[in-house]
């Protein structure tokens, strides 16, 4: 099997199994108890904490450990927005991560807040020009993601940033697919977001980085773990695992980043070719000029004439997994939401196909991959094959 749809989620490697076994094992306390068993738990907790602020180049306080990236989205985007002390406007963009869009909406309908959209650009990026259209005196959160999950757009979340704070509001942003594939360093950002299970820790762990001393309303109550952020016993092992993986991404990314451009660049190009009609979606990587603006493993097409759920079910019979789009949005018979927001027709939208690159594949899996995609896109073309 070749299986190329890690923006849905990457294995487990093997070093975070190993990292995370002491804890579910020997070192089994409760973090939050006052014996020797809680505290070596404690330590292995805290440990992992410092080991994810170091990677992001943030403050140890600054990590609250979450289930994954949806809550830790929800935590940064509800909890900023309902403690700060500012209006009650939020910006955000229509192509954003059902996790975003539903905290947002949530805001929206129970809290009163308003909400502008950013009009973003027809590959998915996100112009500060933008931005700056729908901003506010008393806008109070921005919520705008660095990757795009579908598309694989690279938005300036540096300059989009400092355009939030010129007005004083602050901005979050959902990291979840640039995790290990971008440096998370000096975004500017006020919060960000991540989750474990997309860089080669376990389903199950994510966290949010909320920069400085900023007030938090915290979603979940009760024994205040977390410093109050997030309730509940914290998982010491999978905390381990996060740290563990984004070590290694972080260590690898410059190697893996040159290793794997030029093989999706090849990949593009004869899936182009395979198919007369077929269209990429999400910006052009391989100008040179543009090759920044897209994730180095994703690649995703749209397939006019043919369903892209069709196309799937033969790739997989050739041993090629792919997927439609966002894995949280599957087993819906609507479009992508990101494809029609950059203004591609809801029936061309449900020819889509996404195909993202584990970090561990190489030329030969690539090349693999091509040659069964070209089998399938020629047969449905009535091309010989």
């Amino acid at each position: 099997m070749l299986y190329l749809d890690a923006a849905a989620t990457d294995a487990v490697r093997r070093e975070c199994l190993e990292a995370a076994w002491p804890y579910l094992t020997g070192v089994f306390g409760n973090p939050s108890s006052h014996h020797s068993a809680g505290e070596a738990a404690a330590a292995g907790l805290a440990d992992a904490r410092a080991r994810v602020a170091s990677v992001l180049g943030v403050r140890r306080s600054a990590v609250t450990f979450t289930s994954g990236g949806s809550e830790a989205a929800n935590l940064a985007i509800k909890g900023l927005a309902l403690a700060a002390p500012r209006g009650k406007h939020l910006v955000t963009s229509p192509i954003e991560h059902e996790a975003v869009l539903g905290s947002i909406d949530h805001l929206r309908r129970v809290h009163g807040f308003e909400v502008s959209v950013v009009q973003v650009a027809a590959d998915g990026t996100v112009p500060v020009e933008a931005l700056r259209e729908v901003l506010r005196e008393d806008t109070t959160l921005v919520s705008l993601a660095l990757a795009n999950n579908e598309v694989g757009a690279i938005s300036d979340v540096r300059a989009l940033a400092a355009e939030a704070h010129r007005v004083g509001a602050l901005l979050h942003t959902d990291a979840v697919q640039a995790a290990g594939w971008l440096d998370l360093r000096d975004l500017g950002a006020d919060a960000l977001t991540i989750s474990g299970h997309k860089v080669g820790a376990p389903k199950g762990i994510g966290a949010a980085v909320i920069r400085g001393v900023l007030p938090l309303e915290p979603l979940i109550h009760g024994g205040g773990q977390e410093a109050g952020r997030r309730s509940g016993t914290e998982n010491v092992a999978f905390a381990v695992a996060i740290a563990t993986a984004l070590e290694l991404a972080e260590a690898e990314r410059e190697q893996v980043t040159a290793r794997l451009r030029p093989l999706r660049d090849a990949f593009i190009e004869s899936v182009l070719a395979a198919r007369p009609g077929t269209t990429l979606t999400g910006p052009d990587p391989r100008p040179v000029r543009e090759r920044d603006l897209r994730l180095p493993g994703h690649a995703s097409f749209c397939f006019p004439g043919t369903s892209g759920e069709s196309v799937l079910l033969d790739l997989e019979e050739h041993g090629v997994i792919a997927s439609s789009g966002s894995a949280c949005a599957a087993g819906s018979d609507e479009p992508s939401h990101v494809l029609t927001a950059l203004g591609i027709p809801r029936e061309v939208a449900q020819t889509a196909v996404r195909f993202t690159v584990p970090r561990s594949a190489d030329a030969d899996t690539l090349q693999q991959a091509t040659r069964a995609v070209e089998t399938v896109l020629r047969s449905r073309s009535g091309a010989p094959v």
